[in-house]
């Protein structure tokens, strides 16, 4: 199967942990790895960021093509809809000189915008439409209503996110609380499957290096560092957790500009939260490393006693499932997609959101219990290996294709797809 993907702003090249690189980019990655390793034909689409980059560069059997569509520089992600037009025009003109895909996969309504813009074109040349797959990542819902007036995305959103949705073929959600927010904008339920992002098990795994400095207790923030995804209720947690074997607690904070780079501190979020920790009095209990490559990101969770995600709201969060890998419990919010991924009191603890005494009091409990600690970080292993592998992502996005381009005959409807695979782990 010939696939196109296109991904406007998260380039699966991109170093993962600054303002806009965070989980899509590693989900667009890995998808597109693990599809080129069962023998399809992939491509990425994303957006020319630098004048320098090559037309087309290789991604381990995939292929990742830049777009010039508005400055060959970056541009934040809620700037980009102008420059839609010219992104669907680039893919279609690669189309027309390489050839059509079977499909095209968006990922963010802003690439669903594009893809159906391109196969719009080419049907206008050809006659031959190609079949749009759309998986949102976030949903403009959520996120105007968690953020309100802070919400920078374009007034556009409200209307073209639900129209992505119901003129894209099927839906890939990967929860199944954004299944029921879909069924809110007037998106179908049947035309929607649940397929969960993944985590590359080969890499994160329970025995390799680890980083440690201190004997100290450490929890780790790790991820895109904006307000939303919560490190300032982690530090306001820090603060109200007394000693742990005789010894304070430590915070690691892991994204933001790139690592090692003295500047870091310049950037407003890692200056934030600066402030916030001087502010509790545990400014010398935080430590920013910056990005870090994710080659050496199992290393720096392997090392720590348990991961913290407290977002606002989470669409679906690879970081619990990457720290799942490594063995290590998940401390987050039970919100989104971290009510499917963490399982309460058996991989993790949930924490109601926004809410940094129950985080203090849920560290409290688990910080000094070095078996239960254990005992959580192996059946989270257990939990990635029974159902957020690549390779079982990638079969299940694969049969989503399949029933939509009607190439395996008698293919089950998307929406059967995971029931009748067996469902994802509960």
């Amino acid at each position: 199967m010939r696939i196109a993907m296109i991904s406007e702003h998260a380039s699966p090249l991109a170093a993962v942990g600054g303002a806009d690189a965070g989980g899509q980019n590693v989900h667009v990655a890995q998808l597109a790895i693990e599809l080129a390793r069962r023998g399809e034909e992939v491509t990425v689409y994303t957006r020319r960021t630098a004048a320098d980059q090559p037309a087309r560069v290789p991604l381990e059997g995939a292929e990742v093509v830049h777009v010039d569509a508005g400055p060959a520089e970056p541009v934040p992600r809620d700037e980009l809809l102008p420059f839609m037009s010219e992104l669907a025009a680039g893919v279609a003109d690669d189309w027309r000189s390489r050839g059509a895909p079977d499909l095209v996969h968006a990922h963010f309504w802003m690439s669903g915008l594009a893809a159906l813009d391109a196969s719009a074109a080419h049907l206008g040349r050809t006659g031959e439409r190609v079949p749009v797959v759309q998986t949102f990542h976030a949903l403009g819902t959520v996120k105007r209503r968690h953020q309100g007036a802070a919400d920078t995305s374009p007034a556009e959103r409200e209307s073209l996110e639900p129209r992505v949705g119901r003129d894209a073929d099927a839906i890939i959600a990967t929860c199944e609380d954004e299944v029921d927010e879909l069924e809110a904008m007037g998106i179908a339920r049947e035309k929607t499957s649940v397929v969960p992002c993944g985590v590359d098990t080969t890499r994160f795994t329970l025995d390799g290096p680890r980083v440690r400095m201190t004997d100290a207790s450490v929890i780790a923030v790790i991820g895109r560092l904006v307000p939303r995804k919560g490190a300032d209720l982690v530090i306001q947690a820090l603060a109200r957790l007394g000693s742990v074997g005789g010894r304070a607690p430590e915070l690691l904070i892991v994204g933001g500009p790139g690592g090692g780079d003295p500047s870091i501190y310049s950037d407003p979020e890692i200056a934030r939260l600066a402030q916030v920790a001087r502010d509790a009095g545990v400014g010398d209990r935080v430590r920013f490393t910056g990005q870090i490559p994710q080659r050496a990101l199992p290393s720096v969770i392997r090392g720590v006693d348990a991961v913290v995600c407290t977002p606002w709201y989470e669409p679906f969060g690879i970081v619990p499932l990457e720290a799942m890998a490594c063995g290590v419990p998940v401390v987050a919010a039970a919100v989104g997609g971290l009510r499917d991924t963490v399982v309460d009191g058996v991989t993790g603890m949930h924490v109601p959101p926004r809410d940094p005494e129950a985080l203090a009091a849920a560290l409290a409990e688990l910080l000094p219990d070095q078996l239960r600690r254990a005992r959580m970080g192996a059946a989270g292993r257990r939990r990635v290996e029974q159902g957020y592998t690549w390779p079982s992502v990638a079969q299940a996005t694969a049969e989503v294709y399949r029933a939509l381009t009607g190439a395996v005959p008698g293919a089950a409807e998307p929406a059967a797809l995971a029931r009748a695979a067996g469902g994802w782990p509960r």
